[in-house]
């Protein structure tokens, strides 16, 4: 990371300027949930639960408020913001009455939602497709008055791209759009986005922070905090198996092998930063659509104590995905909108503590929460 120089305001009222947040993958679950949870915590509907940016150690850093957000994105389907969130209301997702409390507020990020791409059969070029993206993005912080825009990837998880592609990931087009708009890119996701030589080259000749990737919301956040108890302990780990159950668009994503192995990559790789190698077993995942946007992860860990003893930790974890992502969603554009803002460049390690896959820093989630309350201060002494 290097120094480079450097929403709609809610119904009471606000004088602050706006910051935009852009999502690609607009209007599914974990973006619905953002922008109706953005809503009702900046009109006192609901506690912050979960956003650690509305903890007292924030509090001097110079974030945007909530009430300050608009939201605007790209998706390849047609289903309305506020109908995406009743459909998450009746999946227990989103508290009984909500969307109609707040259809103000998804009504004004449905009308900032733009077609994404490549569809199918669409035969525009990868720089045709980039080009209309960006001038998205650049109308979009236009007319919204916004300062500065961040986007954010919480699209399906790809597959890893071959040696050979002819054609960018959909992802690497969004994250190249936001490099030529000039704007903060943070992904959410394990797919490829801006981990590129080429793009990660630009994004820093053009002064931008990011932050990634793919958001660390159940399983690989229990490990992150169960590994280092074993190094400290001197336990040794003989294997760490897991299963997850899933269903919704993830779980239909992950459905695909090489999805999942983009995906498990970085569940498997806390392990071995943390535990120095590798152990035995390996991350399973199921689409199971009775679940919908809910997931159970299981975990079977054998390891061995003293003069041998085998022993044997089972954990599960079960929660509302979309519920657990779109906290920390907000929490990182906050972040990186405030980075940006102070003229920090490149890549912020400094958020490894929401990441599978961070850009750097520690694996274990208590060194990577230090980091984060240092960054935290970082940002309130910029003024």
């Amino acid at each position: 990371m290097t120094t480079s120089g450097a929403g709609t305001a809610h119904r009471t009222g606000t004088t602050a300027a706006r910051t935009g947040v852009w999502f690609v993958g607009a209007r599914g679950s974990v973006a619905t949930t953002a922008v109706a949870g953005c809503a009702a915590v900046a009109a006192g509907l609901h506690p912050p639960t979960g956003m650690v940016t509305e903890s007292p150690p924030f509090a001097e850093s110079g974030l945007p408020a909530l009430s300050s957000l608009v939201f605007g994105g790209h998706d390849t389907t047609s289903c309305p913001l506020p109908k995406r969130a009743e459909a998450l209301t009746a999946a227990g997702v989103l508290p009984h009455g909500l969307p109609s409390a707040i259809h103000t507020e998804l009504d004004a990020a449905e009308r900032e939602i733009r077609a994404g791409g490549p569809q199918p059969g669409d035969a525009r070029s990868d720089e045709e497709l980039i080009e209309s993206f960006a001038a998205d993005l650049v109308d979009f912080t236009r007319r919204t008055g916004a300062v500065r825009t961040v986007v954010v990837n919480v699209s399906s998880t790809e597959p890893d791209p071959g040696p050979n592609a002819p054609h960018m990931r959909a992802s690497s087009l969004y994250a190249a759009a936001a490099v030529r708009a000039r704007c903060p890119y943070v992904d959410f996701t394990p797919s490829t986005g801006l981990r590129t030589a080429s793009l990660m080259a630009a994004a820093e000749a053009a002064g931008l922070s990011h932050a990634g990737r793919d958001g660390k919301t159940g399983q690989t956040l229990l490990r992150s905090v169960l590994a280092p108890m074993f190094v400290q302990r001197t336990l040794a780990v003989r294997a760490w198996s897991g299963t997850n159950l899933l269903g919704g668009g993830d779980g239909a994503a992950l459905a695909d092998p090489a999805a999942a192995a983009a995906k498990n990559a970085g569940k498997e790789r806390v392990l071995t930063d943390i535990l120095g190698t590798a152990p035995e077993g390996e991350v399973h995942i199921d689409d199971v659509p009775a679940l919908g946007d809910w997931k159970t992860a299981w975990d079977h860990i054998a390891f061995d104590g003293f003069l041998g003893s085998r022993m044997i930790l089972q954990t599960i974890w079960q929660g509302c995905d979309s519920a657990l992502a779109a906290p920390l969603v907000l929490d990182l554009a906050r972040l990186t909108a405030r980075a940006h803002e102070t003229g920090l460049s490149g890549a912020l390690p400094q958020l490894g503590f929401y990441f599978k896959d961070p850009d750097g820093g520690p694996a274990a989630l208590a060194e990577q929460y230090a980091a984060l309350l240092a960054f935290a201060g970082r940002l309130a002494e910029s003024g």
